[in-house]
C-alpha cells in the first residue's frame, strides 16, 4: 500500500491545483463555483463522446444549463449518452429529458419504475468526456449541490446547501472508467432491471491492481469491493481520515476503524452534523462511544449538510459515490476510485484539515453529556431504521428480483 513517491511539501488544497500520478493528473474541487467550472468546461471542452450517469437529476437551474450543454454539444457532433437512477431522478418528468434525445442524444433510466429493482439505487456520479477526462465524486445534478438554490425568505441565514467533493482526472486511466460506462450501458440497453445480470456485472468487473483501482459495488451478499479493500487497508494502516454523509457502517468495518486508533494509529472522523434526514446522524451517534474509548477523533460538520465521501488510509484514497452505511456497502449500486500515491494522499488530507476548522469535536464528555435516557432510545430506533429495516427490506427485495425472469418494461 505505501507508495514509493517521496514527499513533496502539502501543497493548497484550498486552489484546485493538479497532482500527477503515473501518467494521469488530478484535481480535487470542493467549492460549489470550481465543480460548477469543472463540470461546465468537462461537456463543453468534448469533441467526439460524452458519457454520464447520475443518482439525481433534477429540472432546475444548473438541471437546465447542464441540458442545454448536453443538446450544444450534440450539435456540434459530439455523441452524447446519459443515465440517471429512476429512483434519484423521479423529481424530474420524463419529458424535461427530450430536448437530448431530440438533438441526437441517448438517454435512459436505470431501473424499471414498476418492479422490485426499483428499490436498489444505482448511485454514482460521472461524467466522462472523449474517454480521456472524468468528473466524479458525491455530488448530483441539482441546485443544492452547486449553492443555486434561492433562499429561504423568512431565514436568510439558512444554508440547505450541500458540502461535496469532486475529482477530475485526466489521463490514460480515463480508459478504464470508460470501459466500465460501456458495460453498465450494455446492462441498461439489454437487461434493464434484471438483477441477476447486474450482480454477474458486478461480480465479474476487473477493478485493476495498479496505483488506480476502479473499485465497483451492487446489490450482493457480500460486501462491496470498495468497502473490502477499505476493510484491508485498515488491517495494516497507521492513519485513517475519513468524511462521509452517512455513517453507520457494520461491525466489520467499525472493529478495524476501532482498532487502527487503539493500537497507537490516528483516526480521524468528520461525520454529518447537519443533514436531511436526520435518522442518519442518530445512527451515527449511537457508534461514538465504541470509537471513542478507542481513541479515534470525532467531529461533527457544522456549516451545511455534508455530503462528501472521502477516504484515507495512509497512503490510499478513496473517492467516489458511495456512503458508510449497510445500503452502499451492500446494496446500491457504486463505483470508489482506490489511488494509491503518497502525494495525492497528502494533498487530500489537506482538504481534510480544511474540513475540521469548521466542525464541532466530540469529546468523551461532550458525548456523555448528550447521552440521555431518550437520546440513546432515538439513536438506537435511527440505528433500526436506518441499517436494520431499510437494509433487510432492500435485500429480501433484491433476492426476489434475482429469481425474477420477467422485468417490467413500463418505462421503456
Amino acid at each position: 500500500m505505501k507508495s514509493t513517491n517521496a514527499r513533496a511539501p502539502r501543497s493548497r488544497p484550498d486552489v484546485p491545483q493538479w497532482i500527477a500520478v503515473g501518467d494521469n493528473r488530478l484535481r480535487l474541487v470542493r467549492e460549489p463555483a470550481d465543480r460548477r467550472s469543472a463540470l461546465v468546461d468537462t461537456l463543453e471542452g468534448a469533441t467526439t463522446s460524452l458519457k454520464l450517469f447520475f443518482y439525481m437529476f433534477e429540472d432546475d437551474r444548473i438541471g437546465r444549463m447542464i441540458l442545454d450543454k448536453l443538446v450544444a454539444a450534440c450539435e456540434r457532433g459530439v455523441a452524447v449518452e446519459m443515465m440517471v437512477d429512476s429512483f434519484g431522478s423521479n423529481g424530474a418528468p420524463r419529458k424535461f429529458f427530450d430536448p437530448l434525445v431530440d438533438a441526437g442524444g441517448k438517454f435512459k433510466i436505470f431501473s424499471p419504475r414498476f418492479s422490485t429493482s426499483y428499490f436498489v439505487r444505482n448511485h454514482q456520479k460521472m461524467v466522462i468526456a472523449d474517454d480521456q477526462c472524468a468528473l466524479i465524486g458525491g455530488f448530483n445534478i441539482a441546485d443544492a449541490y452547486f449553492d443555486m438554490q434561492s433562499q429561504d425568505e423568512d431565514d436568510p441565514l439558512a444554508d440547505d446547501s450541500w458540502e461535496d467533493l469532486g475529482l477530475v482526472m485526466e489521463g490514460p486511466e480515463v480508459a478504464n472508467l470508460a470501459r466500465y460506462y460501456q458495460r453498465l450501458s450494455d446492462w441498461v440497453y439489454r437487461n434493464n432491471g434484471n438483477m441477476r445480470s447486474l450482480r454477474k456485472l458486478v461480480r465479474e468487473w476487473d477493478a485493476g491492481n495498479g496505483p488506480f483501482q476502479w473499485l465497483l459495488g451492487g446489490p450482493s451478499n457480500r460486501m462491496s469491493r470498495w468497502a473490502s479493500a477499505i476493510k484491508k487497508d485498515l488491517e495494516s494502516g497507521s492513519r485513517l481520515d475519513l468524511v462521509t454523509a452517512y455513517f453507520s457502517p457494520g461491525q466489520g468495518l467499525l472493529r478495524r476503524m476501532g482498532g487502527l486508533s487503539k493500537r497507537g494509529g490516528d483516526s480521524r472522523l468528520i461525520l454529518a452534523g447537519k443533514t436531511d434526514n436526520v435518522a442518519t446522524i442518530g445512527a451515527s451517534r449511537l457508534l461514538y462511544g465504541y470509537l471513542l474509548k478507542r481513541n479515534a477523533r470525532i467531529f461533527e460538520f457544522q456549516p451545511r449538510r455534508l455530503h462528501t465521501k472521502l477516504v484515507i488510509v495512509d497512503d490510499a484514497v478513496y473517492i467516489g459515490s458511495a456512503n458508510f452505511d449497510l445500503r452502499s456497502l451492500f446494496i446500491n449500486v457504486e463505483m470508489m476510485v482506490r489511488i494509491d500515491d503518497a502525494a495525492f494522499a497528502d494533498h487530500a488530507r489537506g482538504l481534510v484539515d480544511l474540513l475540521q476548522q469548521k466542525t464541532e469535536a466530540i469529546t468523551p464528555e461532550l458525548h456523555k453529556s448528550r447521552r440521555s435516557i431518550l437520546s440513546r432510545l432515538r439513536w438506537a430506533l435511527s440505528y433500526f431504521l436506518v441499517n436494520t429495516l431499510d437494509y433487510r427490506l432492500t435485500r429480501r427485495f433484491n433476492f426476489v428480483a434475482g429469481n425474477q425472469d420477467s422485468v417490467s418494461r413500463l418505462d421503456q
